[in-house]
């Protein structure tokens, strides 16, 4: 399944006139400022459906510019930039990436320049949950390289990782037991993205083509990607199964008991599901770096 390509939704040379510069002449007097804006947008369900409101609009970019452009005066059209790319991220969900050029022509330089410039580009982030699991070969080396190669991966932020938990079997009951653990964290990847990392990493960790549910050596499953709803032959998130699958509450409980999937808390889940004596177990000590500590690229 290959996702559809972004549309790029552009602004070309909007001219404000605004306070911004290091020196008191520059706040003073002002000058203009020519920005451009180009929005990396999903615009599917817009096409789709034909529709102006789940479109990116070129006026509504050009306020958001302007706003902030004619609300503040900073040293640094850096900031400048940045506050304005921040923005366009926060008001259009449909936005994944944004790029923003300031033009400054009236540039107080000791030299002769048509202009001085500078671009900035700014992805979103979104919050995404996975969960790891084994029961083949050495489990715990497996998930501890799993853990490293997700974390040093371009696009992706770990920020918390649980601790391990021995788990029966789920599905498929005639095989060894299992070695899982979750982690949050934050990325920048789109989703189908994150899919073929993980994949990807399986492959390299051992994971050979088995029965479903079955024994592998090494599973990644991506339980879910900030608020998204997707359901397509590849991939479905939420996760379907997240709710029926303790090895996977009681890691994400660990994290974060307050946390809520779909609109369901984690700690209610996980009161809520049916158990048996000893089926997931969290072990002793803390072979992995601990939840409170971080993995930066």
């Amino acid at each position: 399944m290959i996702e559809s390509p972004l549309t790029r939704v552009s602004v070309r040379d909007l001219c404000l006139f605004a306070h911004h510069g290091v020196l008191e002449e520059e706040k003073r007097l002002g000058q203009r400022f020519f920005i451009n804006i180009d929005a990396l947008v999903n615009i599917d369900p817009a096409i789709k459906d034909d529709d102006y409101h789940q479109a990116v609009c070129y006026a509504g970019l050009c306020d958001i510019a302007s706003e902030i452009t004619r609300g503040s005066s900073f040293n640094l059209i850096e900031t400048l930039a940045d506050r304005i790319a921040s923005a366009i991220l926060e008001r259009y969900s449909q936005v994944v990436e944004t790029h923003i050029e300031i033009r400054k022509p009236s540039a107080p330089l000791p030299y002769t320049v048509s202009e001085a410039a500078i671009k900035i580009t700014k992805k979103r982030h979104e919050v995404v949950g996975l969960s790891l699991g084994a029961n083949l070969g050495p489990r715990e080396a497996t998930l501890k390289a799993a853990i490293d190669m997700l974390a040093r991966a371009e696009g992706l932020q770990i920020d918390r990782v649980s601790g391990l938990y021995d788990s029966a079997p789920w599905g498929v009951e005639d095989q060894p037991p299992f070695i899982n653990l979750c982690l949050l964290g934050q990325t920048s990847l789109r989703p189908m993205a994150l899919l073929r990392l993980c994949k990807e990493i399986e492959l390299l960790l051992g994971r050979i083509p088995g029965r479903h549910w079955g024994e592998r050596a090494l599973d990644i499953d991506l339980l879910f990607y900030g608020e998204m709803q997707i359901d397509n032959p590849v991939l479905t998130l939420p996760h379907p199964r997240i709710f029926e699958r303790a090895f996977v509450l009681e890691p994400l409980y660990e994290l974060d008991p307050t946390f809520t999937i779909s609109g369901r808390n984690i700690s209610e889940a996980l009161a809520q599901l049916a158990r048996t004596e000893g089926d997931v177990v969290r072990r002793a000590g803390a072979p992995f770096p601990s939840s409170e500590e971080s993995y930066v690229n």
